[in-house]
């Protein structure tokens, strides 16, 4: 049976005439909370969104940047002063493994999977004060073969949009076992 129940979240991004861009969610409820990203932000914020989105959809991160937003986090909540405490463990991690998948992009490269792995060991940054330590979880080939090939479905769509068009995805948190 398919369940047609609708997105815990839609997320916008929307690419503006000026070169900058706008990042909206839309939580089940109908609030919203949103971004503009302007200037350099605004080169890179999108992809860095976008391969949130990737991780996250293809790891079944409940718990990560857009699994909180569904929640009712705001996207301001996720900076300092950090009004709804610390960042959890799991947006943590999803953060270390979007950092290795950026800095692969970044470096014009095509790691491989081992390289990935390496990169993501030595990226862990050192645990904070207060927080348990992160970790790079165990990607398997075919993880990062489908963070790649949704990662790349995502830019190359927004790449399409024509300035005022807004690509839209809808975001429902899954488990693993269920992707």
């Amino acid at each position: 049976m398919t369940d047609v129940s609708p997105p815990h979240l839609l997320i916008r991004f929307k690419r503006a005439p000026d070169g900058s861009a706008a990042l909206s969610c839309v939580r089940t409820d109908g609030s919203t909370t949103w971004q503009r990203q302007r200037g350099a932000t605004g080169a890179v914020m999108p992809a860095h969104d976008l391969t949130h989105y990737a991780v996250e959809s293809v790891l079944g991160y409940r718990r990560a940047f857009y699994g909180l937003v569904a929640d009712g986090w705001d996207i301001d909540d996720f900076a300092a002063p950090y009004p709804r405490g610390p960042i959890p463990g799991e947006a943590r991690e999803a953060e270390v493994v979007v950092g290795v998948f950026d800095t692969e992009r970044m470096m014009g490269g095509n790691w491989s999977p081992t390289e990935v792995r390496e990169q993501g060991r030595s990226y862990v940054p050192r645990s904070r004060p207060g927080h348990e330590p992160v970790r790079f979880p165990d990607l398997s080939d075919a993880d990062i073969e489908r963070i790649r090939a949704v990662r790349a479905d995502v830019f190359a769509r927004w790449a399409a949009l024509a300035p005022g068009e807004t690509l839209e995805l809808p975001f429902t948190p899954s488990s693993r076992a269920d992707a």
